[in-house]
């Protein structure tokens, strides 16, 4: 006869000890018939957690929130934030529950955070609730970024409820447990600074020091060289999802991370035809989060950011604000250089050559994508074979041969390092229409289709016999994400 294995599981109450003003101490609505739909095994193993143990009816309610180690608070976490530009001073988790923060094997602090937990004070009239498909929807996305190497919040487990959520129809609710380096967002410091708490604002900014900019605290002006650092992440982070093609979809403030990190995989996708005006959210009516004008609406975001963190720059507000407007203005040229550097990587480029003459090279593939309406992930994957000498595939994705000919041909000239590509040019990305049909499967009861996805992107740069169906864009015609909510 075997045993269960126990859970041991330490939460520690460092963000509710820290920041008690934001911190609203709250338990997750019970579920009826908890069923584990998904487990991210390796990611418990660096958590240090026994994933058998988290398949017992005792880690179930830990990953649910409905029973929780002894001497852990979760709390609601309390955050502001502009939503498509306009300001809400009072978002909140309104559907959400930071249980506390793990220690993983490496030693670094993780949040574990919950999704669809119930309804909180913060909710706003909604049902707190969550179905299937978008919790799942998470789960796959942030593997994928995962795998690509972007920075992301991590999918621990998505646990079905038993209980029914009404948006359009019926559907099977679900809650989902993730993984983060923190919650602190722009949206925090935003909510810090309208409590006129400069106290309060002092503690968030330090606490994001401590977990995530280290070497801020040894500068001559600590905040300041927060907010830097901040900056820095952001435009490196934009710049990773303009070189695969992710659209985000929701850029509010309250969905930027002071950590760097991607979070809330709502009404994202992966672009397929390349196009800067490219979006998919039903949310986002006027296009403000489309692919083109992410930059754009980061570096918004970030001054948002300044403007909260202001009064830690300096006592008066004139030479405050010179100091915010000085390190914002960084974040542009930051951003055109990981940018820069990542297409010189896509593309293979010797290193030495002239930046002038990569950015022509990139400027004039962009134009020939967009103008033929070119799959920006099945393309670059191709040219490493034309590196190899077989243009084919490539040229085959182009109307414009003349066009695409007059490019490689420039490009091969400067003799691109084919396995290098291969490296950085994923062969797999979550592609919308294998994504919907795996959340619908899920939704009716067959994860298969779920399981197989997860495991295709998990291995985004191995092209692999059998798995051609997963490398293929999906039909031409309008596709649109929901937030879920």
């Amino acid at each position: 006869m075997s045993v269960a294995p126990a859970l041991t599981v330490a939460l520690g109450d460092r963000f509710a000890s820290a920041l008690p003003e934001m911190a609203l101490p709250w338990q997750a609505a019970e579920t009826p018939d908890p069923r584990l739909l998904a487990l991210n095994e390796p990611l418990a193993a660096e958590l240090g957690l026994d994933a058998d143990a988290l398949r017992t009816p005792e880690g179930l309610a830990l990953l649910t929130g409905t029973a929780v180690p002894e001497g852990a608070r979760p709390v609601a976490q309390a955050y502001a934030g502009h939503q498509f530009g306009y300001y809400n001073p009072r978002l909140g988790d309104g559907r959400a529950l930071l249980l506390g923060e793990l220690t993983g094997v490496d030693g670094r602090l993780h949040d574990l955070h919950l999704k669809g937990s119930g309804r909180t004070p913060f909710s706003r009239g909604a049902d707190g609730l969550a179905a299937v498909g978008p919790m799942l929807r998470e789960y796959v996305v942030s593997e994928a970024m995962a795998a690509l190497g972007i920075p992301t919040t991590r999918s621990l487990a998505v646990v079905a409820t038993g209980r029914a959520v009404r948006r359009e129809t019926l559907l099977p609710g679900a809650v989902l447990a993730r993984v983060a380096s923190s919650h602190l967002r722009v949206g925090s410091a935003q909510f810090a600074r309208a409590t006129g708490d400069d106290d309060l604002l002092r503690r968030l900014a330090d606490e994001a020091i401590d977990r995530h900019h280290p070497a801020a605290a040894d500068a001559e002006q600590p905040y300041l060289a927060l907010y830097e650092a901040v900056v820095a992440a952001q435009a490196d982070l934009v710049a990773r999802w303009m070189l695969v093609g992710f659209v985000h979809g929701v850029m509010n403030t309250d969905n930027m991370t002071l950590s760097g990190e991607t979070i809330d995989y709502g009404p994202c996708a992966f672009m397929e035809a390349y196009g800067p005006d490219t979006w998919y959210s039903s949310v986002d009516e006027g296009g403000r989060y489309r692919y083109g004008n992410q930059p754009l609406a980061a570096e918004w975001d970030l001054a948002r950011l300044a403007e909260a963190l202001l009064p830690l720059f300096a006592d008066e507000q004139e030479p405050a604000v010179a100091l915010a407007v000085e390190a914002l203005g960084r974040f542009r040229p930051l951003f055109d250089a990981a940018l820069l550097a990542g297409w010189r990587a896509k593309l293979g480029l010797p290193e030495g050559l002239d930046d002038d003459v990569a950015r022509g090279l990139v400027d004039d593939l962009l134009v020939l994508l967009q103008a033929n309406r070119v799959d920006l992930t099945s393309f670059c994957r191709s040219l490493s074979r034309a590196a190899r000498g077989d243009a084919e595939p490539a040229r085959e994705l182009v109307l414009d041969l003349a066009a695409a000919d007059a490019w490689l041909e420039r490009w091969r000239a400067l003799a691109p390092d084919a396995d290098a590509m291969d490296r950085v040019n994923p062969v797999y990305v979550p592609r919308n229409h294998l994504v919907e049909e795996a959340l619908t499967a899920a939704t009716a009861g067959d994860l298969a289709p779920f399981e197989r996805l997860v495991e295709v992107v998990r291995r985004p740069f191995d092209e692999r016999p059998g798995l051609e169906r997963y490398a293929e864009p999906g039909p031409e015609g309008p596709f649109v994400t929901y937030c879920g909510t």
